[in-house]
């Protein structure tokens, strides 16, 4: 139940219980910039409550340049422009006068320390939140808007709502500090305040590395590297896919900058166009669970959680390099299958001729993750390693002739960032509404119940119940927004049936990176079909089949935290036991070679279908938890694959000869 303050209030993160942040932190300390002073300079000598009003304030602007109610207007009802410029003037203008409020009271606050809260408080707020919905509608569509907009309802009518959803009457003007007037959990609160400071050093910098060269280089050298393989260029995307997907942090971006080239030349190897397009989409979006970087997913969660960036990579190491390998053994049998052999493409085009100024461009691949890693093993924040890598790649990239020609790249490649980060700040600022509300009414408390009642206490269930939510709300938006908002809802309920914070972030983010290839809204798929010229629909319905273990990692961590190695990912009392490691991982490697075989439906041979069915449920009894079900069905599984290499194997060799 809401515990309202007085109508003189001082201007700190909600006092009526913990955070809904704060709720997700597992250790002592706040977690990240959570509970920074107003007075620390986050960059430089400017505080927060500066910083925070002009980055928003310079992000709505340029979405607005760039995606313009006018220019829709132009192409829908050119009668009507006028209209659209209307609407743009009134929410730029709107946007600011927001923003100067937020920052007028908090700097009057600092002086004086209490303010009389009114109803031209909450006025303010309501259209702060307002604007900021219909702009993430217009870029990233309904759904995250729609969530924004309930939770805005339920804020002000939760005393009307029944059972567990019901709170405390409140008066609209005190709802103003929890919406807009907060640091914590506010629509300019530690969330934004973590997507500023920590997030955008990152997108700058996988912006430099696309747009100087550094990208192009690696992707063309990881075609030669794979020539070798029967599935080549195939083999090829997944391995450029990983290494640029985790510094882009966008699957739609890395679809685009690698599937360029991949595609056709999968094509051209004999694969199907929906194939082609269906591995560059599951092996882009996946970039984003690939460590270093993981799209800086990384930092945000460990400035929500609290824990070190290092051991959330080394925790996400092993699941990613698991997932990758399905997808090399998913291109193994779809080669076998139509029978492709090592190919002959033309690598000799001048597009894919590697160079040795394609070796001096790997530098800014390799240089600033070293700088990021040995900044941060150095003591610096994750802010301080990205923005120290970023100006670490701009001299770097005048190692590429094309830069030194033409510095004005570079000067693009801002400007694009920039762009990226206005559009996902939009994003952003729907989730603070959310977890506005969530911190101020208490909810996610009230959903450890209703799950808990739901499921009857069956973790797998919850498990089950998360994951379709963010499969749901990621469809169309950026993986971070998805992730964010269905971890600070159901996270707490994961946690209560026994899961620790780090597999139960992690589990959400894998969810919320597989909505990038889930029907029907799979924009990476999509973006992959534009390329291969091949159907939208079938296109993502390759890419979930190929990505299938994408769904199941989750459930092996959540289940087995013994593969996320490091310590805090084990339930109290739990610790990492070489044995037991090495057995999992021999059952996760069983259970990715009959997952892949089945999706694909061959092996030696075509298989029938029951023979699928047969792998897909060995696959799922291997990965039980009960001895008395996974030994067994291990035994049976490599006694039924060497009896199938036996058979079918020697038959494929003799036809051969």
């Amino acid at each position: 139940m809401l515990q309202r303050l007085p109508t003189k209030f001082h201007l700190t993160p909600p006092l009526r219980g913990k955070s809904v942040v704060k709720i997700l932190s597992s250790s002592g300390r706040p977690p990240g910039s959570l509970e920074r002073s107003k007075t620390v300079a986050p960059i430089g000598p400017f505080p927060a409550i500066v910083l925070r009003p002009i980055f928003v304030g310079a992000a709505v602007f340029l979405v607005l340049a760039n995606s313009s109610f006018t220019s829709t207007f132009k192409v829908r009802w050119p009668d009507r422009v006028w209209l659209g410029r209307l609407i743009d003037t009134a929410i730029l203008l709107l946007t600011w006068w927001v923003l100067w409020e937020y920052y007028n009271l908090q700097i009057s606050e600092e002086q004086g320390g209490f303010i009389d809260i009114e109803m031209f408080h909450f006025w303010v707020s309501l259209t702060a939140a307002s604007m900021f919905i219909i702009l993430s509608w217009k870029i990233w569509g309904a759904p995250l808007s729609i969530i924004g907009i309930l939770a805005l309802v339920y804020f002000y009518t939760g005393e009307y709502w029944p059972w567990i959803f019901e709170t405390a009457r409140v008066t609209l003007p005190e709802t103003s500090e929890d919406l807009w007037y907060n640091q914590g959990d506010g629509i300019l609160g530690t969330i934004m305040g973590i997507i500023i400071f920590t997030v955008f050093p990152f997108i700058m910098l996988g912006t430099m590395l696309e747009r100087t060269g550094g990208g192009r280089s690696l992707i063309k050298l990881a075609v030669h590297v794979t020539k070798g393989f029967r599935g080549g260029p195939a083999h090829s995307a997944i391995l450029a896919s990983s290494l640029f997907g985790t510094m882009s942090g966008g699957s739609v971006t890395n679809v685009v900058a690698t599937g360029v080239i991949t595609i056709p030349m999968i094509k051209q190897r004999g694969f199907s166009p929906s194939f082609a397009g269906g591995v560059e989409a599951t092996a882009s979006s996946a970039g984003q669970i690939m460590p270093p970087i993981m799209g800086a997913a990384a930092f945000v969660m460990s400035d929500l959680t609290g824990i070190s960036y290092l051991v959330i990579i080394t925790a996400a190491l092993l699941p990613a390099l698991a997932y990758y390998a399905s997808l090399f053994t998913s291109v193994v049998f779809e080669a076998r299958r139509l029978g492709v052999e090592v190919g002959s493409e033309d690598l000799d085009r001048p597009e894919l001729q590697v160079s040795s100024q394609d070796f001096i461009n790997l530098i800014m691949v390799v240089v600033p993750i070293a700088v990021v890693i040995t900044a941060l093993l150095q003591g610096l924040s994750a802010a301080g390693a990205g923005m120290t890598a970023f100006f670490s790649i701009i001299p770097l990239s005048f190692f590429n002739p094309e830069v030194r020609r033409r510095p004005f790249i570079i000067i693009e490649a801002l400007s694009h960032a920039g762009l990226t980060f206005g559009r996902l700040l939009m994003a952003i600022a729907v989730v603070g509404i959310v977890a506005a509300v969530l911190g101020a009414t208490g909810l996610p408390k009230d959903f450890v119940i209703l799950i808990d009642v739901v499921s009857g206490g069956n973790l797998f269930l919850t498990l089950l119940v998360t994951g379709l939510a963010a499969l749901m709300l990621g469809m169309g938006m950026p993986t971070l927004p998805a992730y964010l908002t269905i971890v600070l809802i159901l996270g707490p309920a994961m946690q209560n049936l026994g899961l620790t914070v780090l597999a139960a972030h992690l589990f959400v983010l894998y969810y919320a990176v597989a909505s990038s290839i889930t029907p029907p809204v799979a924009v990476a798929a999509y973006a992959a079909a534009s390329i291969a010229e091949a159907p939208p629909i079938r296109t993502a319905m390759m890419a979930l089949r190929v990505g299938l273990v994408k769904f199941a990692v989750p459930f092996i961590f959540a289940y087995y935290p013994i593969i996320l190695i490091v310590p805090v990912a084990f339930p109290e009392g739990g610790s990492f036991a070489i044995g037991d490691f090495i057995t999992v991982l021999f059952r996760v490697l069983v259970f990715i070679y009959l997952i892949s075989s089945a999706v694909i439906a061959f092996d030696q041979r075509r298989l029938p279908a029951w023979e699928t069915v047969f792998r897909l449920a060995l696959a799922v009894a291997v990965m039980v938890t009960l001895p008395a079900v996974h030994w067994p069905a291990t035994a049976l599984a490599l006694g039924y694959v060497a009896w199938h290499q036996f058979v079918f194997g020697r038959a494929q060799t003799a036809t051969a000869t």
